[in-house]
C-alpha cells in the first residue's frame, strides 16, 4: 500500500487534549463518581482519583480538544514540501466545525496519518463530534470498525509489524529511522500544566505541530523516500 500511496491523498494529523475542567475540584460531583469508576482500575493502589486526574485529557469522555494539528503534502517540480496548518483555542466546539469545514473542502477519500492514531486521535475526535452535537465528517465516520479494517494511516501500528503489543513513542521512532526532531521545551505529560498553569496556548501549539512535522518524516522513511528539508516546511495561519 505504502508504494502506492499518492501523499497528496494524505493529510498528518495530531491533536492536544487537556481535562475539561482545571483540577478535580472544579469536576461537578456526579461526575466525580463517575470518574472515579472509569479509573478505578487504572489508578495505583495509592493513587487517588485527584492524584490521577491530571491524565483526565487522555480520555474523551472526561477532556477536550484544544488543538488540531495538519500536514499536507505537496509536490512541484519533484520536490516535496509541506504545509502545516493549526486549528486551536479554548472553545472546542468552534475548534472541531473549523475542522469539519476544512475537511468539507477536501476529497472524501483523505487518508489522515497520526501516530497510535487508531487508538487515541480518531476515535477521541469522533468522540468529542457527538460528544458536542456535530455531526462526525465522512471522513472520520470509523464507528463500529476495529483499529485494523480503519484505513487511515498510523506510523505506530506500521512499525508493529503484526505485534499489536508493541509501544514505539514517535520520538524514540524518529531517532531510530534518523529523523531530526526539534529539541521540545514540553512534552504530552505538561500539556494541561501549560495550559492551565501558565496560561500558554501558542507553546502548545508549537509543540503539536512538531509532532505533525515528525510524523510526516516519519512517513516519508516507510516509504523508502527522503525526508522533506526544514526550508520546504511552512507553517501558515
Amino acid at each position: 500500500m505504502l508504494k502506492t500511496l499518492d501523499l497528496n491523498q494524505v493529510m498528518v494529523i495530531d491533536i492536544e487534549t487537556v481535562p475539561q475542567y482545571p483540577s478535580y475540584d472544579d469536576v461537578p460531583p456526579h461526575l466525580q463518581d463517575l470518574w472515579e469508576q472509569k479509573t478505578r482500575y487504572q489508578r495505583k493502589s495509592d493513587e487517588s482519583p485527584d492524584d490521577f486526574y491530571e491524565k483526565a485529557g487522555i480520555l474523551a469522555e472526561f477532556g477536550q480538544i484544544i488543538c488540531i494539528s495538519l500536514g499536507v503534502f505537496n509536490t512541484q517540480n519533484n520536490i516535496q514540501y509541506l504545509r502545516i496548518k493549526s486549528i486551536y483555542g479554548e472553545d472546542e466546539n468552534k475548534i472541531l466545525k473549523d475542522f469539519s469545514d476544512l475537511l468539507s473542502k477536501q476529497a472524501p477519500t483523505l487518508l489522515f496519518c497520526a501516530h497510535n492514531g487508531k487508538e487515541f486521535d480518531y476515535p477521541y475526535l469522533c468522540r468529542r463530534f457527538l460528544v458536542n452535537g456535530l455531526e462526525i465528517p465522512s471522513q472520520l465516520n470509523i464507528s463500529g470498525k476495529k483499529p485494523w479494517e480503519v484505513n487511515h494511516l498510523d506510523t505506530m501500528e506500521m512499525w508493529k509489524f503484526g505485534d499489536y503489543k508493541h509501544y514505539t513513542s514517535l520520538n524514540l521512532l524518529a531517532a531510530i529511522l534518523n529523523v531530526p526532531t526539534p529539541k521540545d521545551d514540553i512534552d504530552g505529560s505538561m500539556v494541561r500544566q501549560v495550559y492551565y498553569e501558565e496560561r500558554n496556548l501558542p507553546r502548545i501549539v508549537t509543540y503539536c505541530q512538531k509532532d505533525v512535522i515528525t510524523t510526516a518524516q516519519v512517513l516519508l522513511k516507510f516509504k523508502g523516500m527522503e525526508i522533506i528539508p526544514e526550508e520546504n516546511i511552512t507553517i501558515v495561519a
